[in-house]
């Protein structure tokens, strides 16, 4: 696990340059540090150690040192890899999962990423064809973003250590902004900075004489089995997971495992063993997970750490969030992922997560809505239009009902555009001060739509989820906070073995006993007590709607509403409207107001604090 970086092409101070972009991702492999530099390519990289401690160093070579890797993250598979190519004539000189990448490319060249079961992130560089070639994994664990400054090629795990390469200019990108007020995370191929780019999961990137090619190497499908036995499928996915997190838990340090009250980490801390698990917890009773977690902890036999998060402590951090995450990110349980990797941190280097279940399993509360809907759409679709163009209009926002009959009147490919949905285009239109040439987010969203348009409506829901929502904020928040403080995230779920068996799982078991995933919940339960397996599903509680109408945070966030970068992007007088509203409680509008603050929080450390030598620099 580590940070890579570089660049195509040579500078006259490439050197120098390389080891700046290294250095600003150095959280992400504090323990050593590797570069590889010639007039043609410098690689970079920072190593975070986890397997072959001694030998498992980057930038790692072929025999005759005419392939070049850097690579981030793990190779579940890598001694079935190894056993293959070494069949074949391959001679390897250390344990690292990295050698077979660098052996795997010479076997197989860009099809290498088909063969890998795992989280990765690599740019490896062909002397010999002068050609560089990357690829980032299946669901899109681990980031990576690119960007081509003066006809090179630049790299990095984050992109902070490409604003450290001469040459490019640093300008906000204000379609991204538009669509990060509906979808509340950066959801474009071009990130908030202009000209930078993020590889798409099961994505690979070519660079060849000056021209860049993307090709996809695999696609999520669904394979569904509406004649599956429940019990059956219980045996499979119990089966399919302890498999899953023995893989996970290769490793020559300890690993660990995060844990809330919910099922997911719940079910991974049980049947992985870990001897420590880690939680953290708000002070309010509502939003406080700890005593799920003790208790568990000592029913499985692991030593459980938590840590209390005070309201000022949260706010405290925020600004130092934003800068680590690289792009704007308003989902408020990223402090609590701060706090609890922070916390892991302090005793191990890597640790098992719970991503994904939602996703791959039917797990969100959400995916009921087809259900909850069906009676009223029985109605012929015209009067349900009527309906709900009535509702929008005459209702007051937040009135109950207002809700149902407005999105009872579309298809679910109109009304869902993944797990959150904050600004609606005709509401982000009246805050921003200058119109952009942003999409509507369903123009976003049909294209994939379009390849499950045979699916059950809460498949539909799933794919997106899996399309956006997963990578746009819960893998994202994932990595990032994690890597902060050092340690890598692994997440046994979100396994293509895993996904084999998911796809084919029918709606009727994921969707049963007024629950949803009910056919993981039915496995877990086997470990795990039934309360526990069961619960509903929560996310990460965080208390934004109480603080927001309290004066201290109020006044704050009001100062950012009526701020010099505010008043650049945005209508202030609509956000402060916004705000009061909230705060007189009228409406709940934190989630709202947060997508706002943590841009302006964002806008705040990368281009004013750090252009003035401050926050990050």
């Amino acid at each position: 696990m580590c940070g890579i970086c570089g660049f195509t092409g040579n500078l006259p101070n490439s050197k120098e340059v390389l080891t700046r972009m290294m250095d600003r991702i150095q959280h992400r492999g504090p323990d050593s540090a590797g570069q590889f530099i010639t007039d043609k390519a410098a690689w970079g990289f920072r190593r975070l150690s986890i397997i072959d401690l001694d030998h498992g160093s980057q930038p790692m070579f072929n025999e005759d040192n005419s392939i070049v890797i850097v690579f981030n993250g793990e190779i579940y598979n890598f001694k079935i890899l190894r056993e293959e190519l070494e069949a074949k004539g391959h001679v390897f000189r250390n344990n690292s999962d990295t050698e077979a990448l660098v052996h795997g490319y010479e076997e197989w060249g860009t099809d290498l990423p088909k063969h890998c079961r795992g989280m990765f992130a690599f740019m490896i560089y062909d002397t010999n064809k002068d050609i560089a070639f990357g690829a980032r994994d299946f669901f899109g664990i681990k980031p990576f973003y690119y960007s081509v400054v003066n006809g090179n090629l630049v790299f990095a795990s984050e992109i902070k250590s490409i604003l450290e390469y001469p040459g490019y200019e640093k300008k906000v990108n204000t379609e991204a902004l538009e669509q990060y007020l509906t979808f509340q995370y950066s959801v474009l191929p071009e990130t908030f900075f202009k000209g930078i780019f993020k590889l798409a999961p099961a994505h690979s990137i070519l660079f060849k004489d000056g021209e860049v090619t993307i090709e996809r190497y695999w696609e999520p499908d669904f394979d569904i089995n509406e004649n599956a036995d429940l019990d059956e499928l219980i045996d499979k996915i119990d089966e399919q997971m302890h498999e899953s997190v023995e893989t996970h838990m290769i490793s020559d340090v300890e690993v660990g495992s995060l844990l809330s009250s919910g099922i997911d980490s719940s079910y991974i801390a049980t049947i992985s063993k870990a001897d420590k698990t880690f939680t953290v917890g708000f002070d309010y009773d509502k939003y406080n997970e700890i005593s799920y977690a003790k208790d568990l902890s000592e029913k499985i036999g692991t030593k459980n750490f938590s840590k209390m998060i005070t309201e000022e402590e949260y706010w405290s951090v925020l600004p130092e969030i934003q800068y680590y995450m690289d792009e704007p990110l308003a989902d408020a349980s990223c402090v609590a992922l701060y706090f609890v990797d922070k916390t892991a941190a302090e005793h191990v280097k890597v640790v098992l997560s719970g991503e994904g279940a939602d996703e791959f399993f039917g797990g969100y509360n959400i995916y009921h809505e087809p259900v909850s809907l069906s009676g009223y759409q029985r109605i012929p679709k015209f009067l349900r239009r009527i309906a709900g163009k009535l509702a929008e209009t005459l209702m007051p926002e937040g009135m109950k009902g207002r809700s149902f009959l407005m999105r009872g009147a579309m298809d679910v490919e109109e009304r869902f555009i993944g797990n959150a949905k904050r600004f609606s285009v005709k509401e982000r239109k009246k805050i921003l001060k200058n119109a952009t040439p942003a999409k509507a987010p369903w123009k976003l969203t049909k294209p994939f739509y379009d390849k499950v348009k045979n699916l059950d409506d809460t498949t539909k829901m799933q794919y997106i989820d899996m399309n956006f929502w997963l990578i746009g904020d819960i893998l994202l928040k994932g990595d990032k906070m994690s890597m902060r403080h050092s340690l890598e995230c692994r997440v046994p779920f979100l396994d293509k073995e895993v996904y084999k068996l998911a796809k084919t799982i029918p709606t009727k078991h994921k969707l049963a006993g007024g629950t949803t995933k009910y056919a993981l919940r039915k496995a877990a339960e086997r470990h795990i007590p039934e309360a526990t397996a069961m619960k509903k599903k929560l996310g990460f509680p965080v208390p934004i709607t109480l603080w927001l109408r309290e004066d201290k945070y109020y006044n704050q966030v009001k100062e950012a509403f009526t701020s010099p970068a505010a008043k650049q992007f945005f209508n202030t007088d609509e956000l402060v409207k916004m705000l009061d509203r909230h705060k007189s409680g009228k409406l709940d509008n934190s989630k709202k107001i947060w997508v706002v603050y943590m841009f302006l929080m964002w806008y705040d450390v990368y281009f004013v604090q750090e252009n003035m030598g401050g926050f990050g620099c």
